[in-house]
C-alpha cells in the first residue's frame, strides 16, 4: 500500500463529492482522514488514502483529472510521509462556535486562547452568513483540550469572544 495525500481545488457544483470519492473507490483507494469545504464559490476536497501497492500517485492524479466534474480543477496527488493515523491531540474533545460581527483578528485572538491553554485546533471553519446590519460572521472550532485545562480554556474564549462582542457556545465532543 502506498499512502497518498490528494488535494483538489475547483468551481463549487452539485455531485462533486460524490464523484470523488466514487472514482477513488473504483480506482481501489481507502479513504483516511478527508475534509471539504465550499470556499466562496470554490470547493476544497483533501484526503489521505492508502492506494493499492504499486499504483503511482501520478497514474490516480491523471485519472482524476479526466473525470467531467473535475474541469478546471486544481488536482494534486503525491505520496504522505507522516503517519496516516492521527494521535491523542487530533481526537476532539470539545466543539466551540462563535457568533456575531466580523471583526478584524478575530481568529487569530481565539486561536491564541487555545494555544495558551496547550488546546490543539483539530478543525476551523469560518462564514460569512448574509443578514441584517452586514450579516453574521461564524467560526467553528473542534478542539483537543488537555482534560485539565478545559474549563479556564473555555472561559478564556469565552471571554476573549465577549471581549469581542462576539457570542460563544461550546459543548463537550
Amino acid at each position: 500500500m502506498t499512502t497518498a495525500l490528494i488535494s483538489i481545488f475547483c468551481p463549487d457544483r452539485t455531485g462533486l463529492v460524490a464523484a470523488i470519492a466514487g472514482r477513488l473507490f473504483d480506482l481501489g483507494a481507502d479513504l483516511g482522514d478527508t475534509s471539504f469545504a465550499v470556499l466562496g464559490a470554490g470547493a476544497e476536497f483533501t484526503t489521505v488514502c492508502e492506494l493499492p501497492g504499486g499504483t503511482d500517485p501520478a497514474e490516480i492524479e491523471a485519472d482524476l483529472k479526466r473525470l467531467p466534474a473535475l474541469a478546471d480543477a486544481n488536482v494534486t496527488v503525491r505520496p504522505f510521509r507522516l503517519d496516516p493515523v492521527h494521535g491523542p491531540t487530533g481526537r476532539v474533545t470539545h466543539r466551540v462556535s462563535v457568533s456575531g460581527a466580523d471583526r478584524p483578528g478575530l481568529i487569530a485572538r481565539l486561536c491564541e486562547a487555545f494555544v495558551e491553554f496547550r488546546a490543539n485546533i483539530v478543525r476551523l471553519s469560518s462564514e460569512r452568513a448574509p443578514g441584517p446590519r452586514g450579516g453574521q460572521y461564524v467560526v467553528q472550532f473542534a478542539v483537543s483540550i488537555p482534560p485539565e485545562s478545559a474549563s479556564a480554556c473555555l472561559a478564556t474564549v469565552s471571554n476573549t469572544a465577549q471581549g469581542l462582542q462576539l457570542t460563544c457556545h461550546w459543548e463537550k465532543a
